[in-house]
């Protein structure tokens, strides 16, 4: 595993070609996705996501993939877990502090964001990991939310409801509903 997530560091560019190609396949196919249901796909994608990220860059299935932003080195390989770069523990020749035998994980992530086109996201501040989505498909998520970003704003507090009150949802679709309720019109009559 460790020879082939050296590979993909050191093409990098060529993984964030196929990556960019992907993800806007999974974003056009976001309408199938939905009819078909996120919550069914889930299971069977992570499943396919996870021995192809598995194989190529030791993938921890964190649920929230970094690999674009990391130079293809994926930051839940370090033995700490860091999301934002390197400890203070990088040994000379860029080894690991706490695995003297691993080349560091953040060494190797700055080498691969070197390599890449939108290299200069490795700057960017990752968030902690949320534990609540190990084992979840990311593939399907980044197509979620971006889907939703191009189709264009949401009402938010009511697909928070929605979401919120899914079971009421299900027996009244009213109790929480997603389009916005008519205007009434001057004299106080619906507009419709």
């Amino acid at each position: 595993m460790y020879r082939i997530r050296r590979f993909a560091v050191r093409h990098a560019r060529t993984f964030e070609w196929v990556y960019v190609r992907f993800e806007a396949a999974l974003v056009a196919l976001d309408p199938l996705f939905r009819r078909i249901g996120y919550h069914r796909l889930e299971r069977p994608v992570a499943a396919v996501e996870k021995l192809t990220k598995g194989l190529l860059f030791d993938c921890r299935m964190c649920g929230q993939c970094v690999l674009s932003s990391t130079g293809m080195s994926c930051p839940m390989n370090c033995p700490k877990s860091l999301r934002n770069g390197p400890c203070g523990g990088v040994r000379p020749g860029g080894f690991c502090e706490v695995d003297p035998q691993m080349h560091c994980v953040w060494v190797m992530a700055w080498e691969g964001a070197a390599r890449m086109r939108d290299g200069a996201r490795i700057n960017d501040v990752q968030p902690p990991v949320d534990r609540s989505l190990e084992g979840s498909s990311s593939w399907l998520r980044v197509a979620r939310e971006k889907a939703a970003r191009r189709d264009g704003p949401t009402d938010a507090p009511r697909g928070t409801i929605a979401r919120a009150f899914a079971q009421a949802r299900a027996h009244e679709p009213a109790a929480a509903p997603l389009v916005p309720e008519p205007r009434p019109a001057a004299d106080g009559k619906p507009c419709r």
